[in-house]
């Protein structure tokens, strides 16, 4: 190696090396802070790092020892996973299809790219407000929302409660719905762009040949264009399901915690029991679950991509 080769390498180092201790401090550093806390007896306003183990990660996951608060955990867990499932199935379900239409080159489809994709401007916290009048039932002598649009159509057999509702189906709340809808609503368009990115990037070379030997328009798609789109539906799965698994701003400010634990997810809670409960401990031991979750769904897209740029 020469030495200018040598000095850019340095000088690469140094420009970077700002950037490596700041993450390394106030990303890893913090994770590092939270998962001693997790495993200590601090509950309260005082920081306490006794040593307790995996009595708090216990507590979440035992009724016999943590009661309601392994009751709600529990709870939440399964809204997760309901959440994660119905939102990806209504963003990767409509995107697609929106994306297939889009690429038939309709008129104004500068129009309907702007307008599929205006809620991603906006923030889950607007969302929420937004979609928790939409769905706010009101009373009967007052219905609010999609509830009065269903009593001006007649429809009121329709009418029930939304996120108000605790009726449940085995581990399924229906209270969810709700939040299954104004979170799609979002992010629809973004899994529309990815997929209508992927689709313009196909030559037409491929379909032309496909209908050449005797493919329909179905076929086209079933056998050529969606194999082709499966490393944009692998990322999109990756990012929605992270940002599925972390969910927070969008169900706090559209139906917080729910009516018995609802629309809880584990997001709530550990705000919650951390500074609302001062159970700084407990609330630890709640992230550092999370972040396992969220990296169970990273950590294989990492090794994914790594592997691409290497057989590149």
């Amino acid at each position: 190696m020469n030495s200018q080769a040598r000095n850019e390498r340095w000088l690469a180092f140094f420009m970077l090396l700002p950037s490596i201790i700041l993450l390394a401090i106030f990303v890893y550093g913090f994770i590092g802070w939270t998962g001693l806390v997790s495993v200590s007896k601090w509950d309260g306003i005082a920081p306490d790092y006794t040593f307790v183990g995996l009595e708090n990660y216990r507590q979440l996951f035992s009724r016999a020892i943590g009661g309601i608060s392994a009751v709600r955990f529990t709870t939440g867990l399964w809204n997760t996973f309901f959440f994660t499932v119905f939102f990806l199935l209504l963003c990767i379900g409509i995107g697609l299809l929106l994306a297939i239409l889009l690429d038939q080159k309709v008129k104004g489809e500068s129009i309907f790219r702007t307008i599929y994709l205006f809620p991603m401007a906006i923030s889950f916290v607007v969302t929420g407000v937004v979609w928790q009048w939409i769905f706010a039932p009101g009373t009967e002598s007052r219905p609010r929302g999609v509830n009065a649009l269903l009593g001006m159509m007649g429809l009121d057999n329709l009418k029930w409660g939304w996120y108000t509702d605790p009726t449940s189906i085995g581990p399924f709340h229906i209270a969810l719905i709700p939040v299954f809808i104004a979170a799609a609503w979002q992010m629809i368009g973004y899994t529309m762009a990815m997929y209508l990115a992927g689709l313009r990037g196909i030559p037409d070379d491929l379909r032309e040949a496909g209908k050449v030997d005797g493919a329909t328009n179905v076929g086209v798609y079933r056998h050529i264009v969606l194999p082709l789109l499966r490393p944009i539906t692998f990322s999109a799965l990756i990012i929605l399901g992270h940002i599925s698994l972390k969910i927070f701003d969008l169900i706090y400010t559209m139906t917080g915690k729910g009516p018995a634990f609802a629309t809880d997810v584990p997001g709530i809670f550990m705000f919650e029991t951390t500074f609302q409960g001062n159970h700084y401990a407990q609330g630890a031991a709640i992230s550092i679950i999370m972040l396992l979750m969220v990296a169970l769904v990273i950590i294989p897209y990492l090794i994914y991509s790594f592997r691409q740029e290497v057989e590149l």
